[in-house]
């Protein structure tokens, strides 16, 4: 049960008010016990209206008063007390039905003012997020640029990396800042690596053959951009990237090897 849409639907109130029929009457009287909310909100209703019914017909008990002591004198008097005739109190009625509809009049102002509330909260929130791709896609436009102007410099060292047997159509490239020890992998031409799985970058000698892990490509399905900045201290004469195991393995899967590609001289 959704409770705050029950407790809006104004169900309670004609609860409250007996208007309800008896199918009715045991649905709510059911619900009531089973949720704590529902109680609590139906005796707040009830003391609401106990107040409004004061301030509505306070003549009525002033009325009844007067009845009283009429009966009292008048049995003095004569030793005969009459009976009065079975009247409906119309007033009293009236009261209740007033109380009724002003406190569901002030349940729906409630209602309003909240859902007004929960828009301008759900509005800011909207900004607050709209504020916050807004300055992402400022620090991307920022990366993206620093990125051309790093790939144009002349002491840029490009390797293209080749798809392999396991995945012929991949391919990376790789930007080498030798004098920084930093390589940028632009892993755009990769896929999407299984659940479980992580690329690892590999930093290779020939002669003989040496791997050198460098780093994960971590948090790939994330990054839109698919640029990953990596150290490499080595004197690396190629690289490969390969599929490993989360966590990254000491020495590369070959039989999972994406890309290769030779350092030119």
């Amino acid at each position: 049960m959704n409770i705050k849409e029950y407790i809006e639907s104004g169900i309670l109130e004609l609860y409250v008010a007996g208007v309800l029929s008896e199918k009715e009457n045991e649905e709510v009287s059911t619900a009531i016990k089973e949720h704590l909310e529902l109680k609590e909100e139906v005796e707040d209703i009830e003391t609401a209206i106990i107040k409004l019914t004061a301030a509505v017909a306070p003549k009525d008990a002033q009325k009844l008063y007067d009845k009283i002591k009429a009966n009292v004198l008048n049995e003095k008097e004569t030793k005969v007390v009459s009976l009065p005739q079975k009247r409906i109190n119309w007033a009293a009625y009236t009261g209740w039905a007033a109380a009724v509809i002003l406190a569901g009049g002030l349940f729906y102002l409630s209602n309003q003012n909240n859902n007004l509330n929960y828009q301008l909260q759900s509005s800011d929130a909207k900004n607050a997020v709209l504020e916050a791709k807004i300055a992402e896609a400022s620090q991307d436009l920022k990366k993206a640029e620093e990125l051309v102007t790093l790939i144009r410099a002349q002491d840029i060292t490009t390797i293209n990396l080749g798809g392999q047997n396991v995945s012929p159509q991949s391919y990376a490239k790789v930007y080498w800042k030798k004098d920084q020890e930093v390589v940028y992998i632009d892993a755009l031409g990769l896929p999407e690596p299984p659940e479980g799985k992580v690329y690892q970058v590999w930093s290779l000698t020939l002669d003989p053959l040496t791997p050198t892990s460098i780093g994960l490509l971590a948090d790939f399905v994330n990054d839109e951009n698919k640029v990953f900045e990596l150290q490499n201290p080595n004197k690396s004469q190629a690289f490969g990237i390969t599929l490993e195991p989360a966590g990254g393995s000491e020495t590369p899967t070959m039989e999972q090897l994406y890309t290769l590609g030779v350092v030119q001289s």
